[in-house]
């Protein structure tokens, strides 16, 4: 033996749906953070960002709505109401704290 173990690398999981789809349904009544968002679908946070920006612009025209409710400083309080971005922002532009508590995403009905 060479010393590698030849042991199999594990099958990624099945999809049924597309990512986006899979997101949305998560999205569905209830908030979730892009943390809670990539654990539930399996994907990097990351990517999490540039899905929702997406399903933002595809949900437009349709029946639902993207709702975000804001990122807010944990140390001063500051809530960054009139941020465009979907994704965390890194720091208060008040105080400067990085301790920044998550937006939360849900889809809403129109």
């Amino acid at each position: 033996m060479t010393g590698r173990h030849n042991k199999r690398e594990p099958l990624p999981a099945e999809r049924h749906d597309t990512i986006r789809h899979e997101i949305m349904h998560e999205l569905g009544g209830i908030s979730l953070s892009a943390r809670e968002i990539s654990e539930k679908v399996g994907i990097s946070e990351k990517a999490v960002a540039d899905h929702l920006e997406h399903i933002h612009r595809s949900l437009a025209g349709s029946t639902g709505k993207l709702l975000v409710t804001p990122a807010a400083c944990i140390a001063c309080g500051f809530v960054f109401r009139k941020r465009e971005r979907l994704k965390k922002p890194g720091r208060c532009p008040v105080c400067h704290s990085e301790h920044i508590q998550d937006p939360l995403y849900s889809i809403i009905p129109r």
